[in-house]
Parts: structure tokens; C-alpha cells; sequence
């Protein structure tokens, strides 16, 4: 077997493969293509931010596996690989501690004025009185997103005596407790907090997440650290603020494209650096060691358990894994967007035997700003790292409907679970839900635009509903308004031919005393 590593990476890789015999060609000098081009019989491919594209796959007629040295794998086209039979698969977590350790220096370097004094101490300038400090210990910190990097550094942060804050929406109160940090809302956070650090998802669940109104809570002086993902702060707002006179420190390791540029950041940071975040030669050993051992496992024992992008079963139908993501996207606004303690499923009839492969669907349903694409394994260790409960129920015997699926979430309001449950199935090859907790006989299309009110059944809801959405010009597909006797409640579950504003449903949810309202576009 040949393994090629056209990438600078840590020499522990290569030399543990060569022990396990393999032959392995590591080259950072020459292009990935020309490396390729000279080694075609190549089977395996290690690599970190180079791309792997069609044209690089076509090359390598022996390619059986691609591992990205790193968490991020959008630089692999896997989709195309998976057409060619071959695996991709990524070492996430493994740059964790990195990141971590960089916050902390960024904060020093901003607080002691490092970078500056250095370059006016060089140009034979003294400037002690100009560069009056802070210190780090005992301030209050704000760590959004308590995942892998948050967690590690609100252990780095310990040593200095910090008061943590911690928000993260998917993690119990208690979790958060035990990592170290107190459980606080975004408002909390960004009105009290002396030095804030974003560690969430990118995409767009948390565009422009720091937003105005948050940037305009923070104290004078207050400290904001984004090495999380370009984006997830409003850099426009934030340049409003510091124009407006508001004295703002900014610290960002993220822009637009990895690329030698005049980043957008500049006029506003007060520190920037070129994504060093997994740059440690640590952490580089680290992702070497990782792609190695499954590269080896993936040869020797055919361990498949990390690979991104494997095929799914031929005879699972798509719609149903889609159906998986509808309903939890459902069943989570349903309950109301609280944190989710617990899912549990259950699969009918043939769904049964596919099961596994539905966890990544039911993860990126539940979970806003979840990664996307994982395998089944990786994503039930996602769910766990936001500290969910993932369980899998054995449907009972005397419940015998088609190819159906139920979604449970176990959620936490003031202290108390909630349970919220919805099921569903694929009729005529599109997902629909047929209940929605004691709400049955729905059999409402899932896919497009759909709006849902609880309220008090009463003669003229309906009605009254309908007036309001002729009167902003939205068109009704559908509607169903089945009845709960034992609760006197009804559900109006109703298709519209276009979005219904937030503050178009909060409206209707109004004039109607709604006890639920909510709109989803699927």
C-alpha cells in the first residue's frame, strides 16, 4: 500500500505507517497535483488544507481512502469521491487545545499591549507610560459554546482566577456547573463580562450571532475574541460601535478566505492574526497521529467508523432520512426551543433495520448550527458532546403502522423536563406528520411553508386567522385544526403559499390568545 502525504505535516504520520509497512511518499514542496501526477498508483491520501478535487481524484485510479488532517473537510470533494468508491474521513477535536491556548495569549498580547510595544521598544522608542496594561486574573469571561475548545479553556482559565460564564444552549445547567462555568444568557454574558470568546458553529444558524444589540450591552473596555468561524460576528456593527466612540478591544483569528488579502477585520481588530489557531506543532502531531491510526485501521481491519461519507443502504428511501430532519426541526420549535436533555426514537416496520443511519438526519434537525454530513457514529458522539441522551426504542406490538417514524425530545424548562413528541412517515414520496403530541390525524406536508397555532378551540378561530393572513396578502394551501377533547385544545397546522413573518405570526398568535405559534419553512 502506498500512502501519499502531499501536505506539512507532522513526520510522526509517515513514520507510523512506514513501521506498519506501508510506503509512504510525504512531500510539502511540490503542488498536490504535481505530486500526484508522479505517484498515481497512490492508495491512500493524507492531507490538511490542500484541495482534493475531481481532477486530483481522477489521477489516483487506486485511491482508496482520503483522510483531512483536521476537522473541516469542505477543501474534499467527498461527494464525488464516494461516487469513485472512495472513503474520506477527518480527525476532529484534535486541534482543541490550540485554539484554547491561543484565546489566552490574544488576551494577553491585547492587555499588555505586546505587539506594538515591540515594535516601538525595536524602533528605539520607550513608551512605558503609553502602554498601562490589564490584568487577566480575576476578570469575568464569556465563553460562548462549551464544546471541546470552550471546555478546554475554561480550564486554562482557572489558573487566573477568572469567573466564568458559559452559554450554551444545548447543555444542562448542572453540565455546565461541573465544566467550570456559570450558566448564563447571551444578555448576561455581554453586560457583565470583561473579555467574551466565541466558539460556535459557523453557517447560517449563527450569522451575524454578535449582533448590534448585543455589542452595545458590552462595558467600555470589554474584550471580544472571535476564533470560531468568519461571520459569526457582525464586524459592521461592531465598526459602528468603535466609531461611535465606544472603547471596544477586538481580537480575531477568522476572514473570509485563508488567503494573502487586506482582511475586512483590519480597521477594527486590535489584534489579528492568519488562523493560527490549530498552527502549533503540537496539535500537528496530534492530527498526524490521528490520520495515521485510522488510515492503518482502515487497511488493516477495515474500520470504517470515522469515514464522512459512506454510502447509504440502497433500499433506504432519502425522503425518510429527510423526514428525520423535518420532524426534529419541528418537534424542537414545537417545544418551544428549549435545551434538549434526551431524544428518543422509535422505528417502525422497515425503518427498523436502517436505524443507525438516521442519527446524523435527527441530529441536524434538533441541533441549530450542528455539523452536518457525519456518519452515524460521529454524530451520536456529537449529540453526547452537547449532552444529549441518544436512544433508539424498540416500537411496541400492538402500535403496527407503516414505514413510521416517532420523535421524542426530552426538554428543560425552569428546572423541569418537557416532553415533546411528534411522528411521522413518507406518503406518495414526500415526508408528513401525522401527530404532533396529542394532536392526530395531521397528515400535513412537511416540506415548504407551514404555520402552527395551539389555542382554546372556539367557534371563529380558524377565521380569524385566515382574515389576518388574506390581509398581508399570504394564500392558505391547507388546513387541518384536529381537537384535543381531553385538553379542549386545538392545533391548526396550515401550509401558506409563502413565509409568514415573526412578527406577522406574533400577530395572529395575539389576536387569537394562542397558547403555541410558531412558523417553519422546511
Amino acid at each position: 500500500m502506498k500512502i501519499l502525504i502531499p501536505t506539512k505535516l507532522d513526520k510522526a504520520a509517515a513514520a507510523t505507517l512506514t513501521a506498519a509497512g506501508y510506503e509512504v511518499v510525504q512531500n510539502d514542496s511540490e503542488p498536490i497535483d504535481v505530486l500526484v501526477a508522479a505517484h498515481p498508483d497512490a492508495n491512500g491520501l493524507i492531507v490538511r488544507s490542500e484541495k482534493v478535487t475531481e481532477a486530483i481524484i481522477d489521477a489516483l485510479p487506486a485511491l482508496k481512502c482520503v483522510i483531512r488532517a483536521g476537522a473541516g473537510y469542505d477543501n474534499i470533494d467527498y461527494a464525488y469521491a464516494r461516487t469513485k468508491g472512495i472513503d474520506v474521513m477527518n480527525t476532529p477535536g484534535a486541534n482543541s487545545n490550540a485554539v484554547a491556548e491561543e484565546v489566552v495569549a490574544m488576551i494577553l498580547a491585547a492587555y499588555r499591549h505586546v505587539v506594538p510595544a515591540d515594535t516601538t521598544t525595536r524602533a528605539g522608542e520607550w513608551n512605558k507610560k503609553k502602554y498601562m496594561g490589564r490584568e487577566l486574573t480575576r476578570k469575568t469571561v464569556g465563553i460562548l459554546g462549551l464544546g471541546n475548545i470552550g471546555r478546554i479553556l475554561v480550564k486554562r482559565l482557572q489558573g487566573f482566577e477568572c469567573t466564568v460564564l458559559g452559554y450554551d444552549h444545548f447543555l444542562s445547567h448542572q453540565r455546565a456547573l461541573n465544566i467550570g462555568a456559570t450558566p448564563s444568557t447571551l444578555e448576561e454574558i455581554f453586560s457583565t463580562a470583561d473579555i467574551i470568546s466565541v466558539h460556535v458553529p459557523g453557517g447560517p444558524a449563527t450569522r451575524n450571532m454578535i449582533n448590534a444589540q448585543l455589542i452595545g450591552m458590552m462595558k467600555e473596555g470589554a474584550m471580544l475574541i472571535n476564533c470560531a468561524r468568519y461571520g459569526v460576528v457582525d464586524e459592521e456593527a461592531l465598526r459602528d460601535a468603535k466609531a461611535a466612540g465606544k472603547k471596544l478591544i477586538y481580537c480575531t483569528d477568522v476572514h473570509p478566505k485563508d488567503t494573502a488579502a487586506m482582511q475586512p477585520s483590519a480597521d477594527i481588530a486590535d489584534v489579528m492574526l492568519p488562523h493560527l489557531g490549530a498552527n502549533t506543532a503540537e496539535a500537528n502531531k496530534m492530527a498526524a497521529m490521528r490520520a495515521a491510526s485510522q488510515m492503518e485501521a482502515y487497511f488493516a481491519n477495515g474500520d470504517t467508523s470515522c469515514v464522512i461519507n459512506v454510502e447509504k443502504p440502497a433500499d433506504l428511501n432519502p425522503a425518510h432520512l429527510q423526514l428525520a430532519a423535518m420532524l426534529g426541526k419541528l418537534c424542537y420549535q414545537a417545544g418551544g426551543c428549549k435545551p434538549i436533555r434526551k431524544i428518543e426514537c422509535t422505528f417502525y416496520n422497515n425503518l427498523r433495520s436502517f436505524r443507525k443511519w438516521f442519527t446524523p438526519w435527527i441530529l441536524a434537525g434538533t441541533v441549530p448550527g450542528a455539523e452536518q454530513g457525519l456518519m452515524p457514529a460521529a454524530a451520536e458522539a456529537s449529540l453526547r458532546e452537547h449532552g444529549i441522551v441518544f436512544k433508539a426504542r424498540e416500537p411496541k406490538d400492538d402500535k403496527l403502522y407503516d414505514d413510521a417514524l416517532t420523535l421524542d425530545l426530552f426538554m428543560e424548562e425552569d428546572g423541569k423536563q418537557k416532553i415533546t413528541s411528534v411522528r411521522g412517515m413518507v406518503v406518495d414520496g414526500e415526508p408528513v406528520v401525522s401527530r404532533i403530541d396529542s394532536f392526530n390525524h395531521l397528515y400535513a406536508a412537511l416540506r415548504g411553508h407551514t404555520l402552527i397555532f395551539r389555542y382554546q378551540d372556539r367557534p371563529g378561530v380558524i377565521a380569524t386567522i385566515g382574515q389576518l393572513l388574506s390581509q398581508a396578502g399570504i394564500n392558505i394551501e391547507n388546513i387541518v385544526a384536529p381537537k384535543d377533547h381531553t385538553s379542549g385544545d386545538s392545533l391548526a397546522v396550515i401550509k401558506t403559499e409563502t413565509p409568514v413573518s415573526d412578527d406577522q405570526v406574533k400577530a395572529i398568535a395575539h389576536s387569537i390568545v394562542a397558547k403555541l405559534a410558531f412558523a417553519l419553512t422546511l
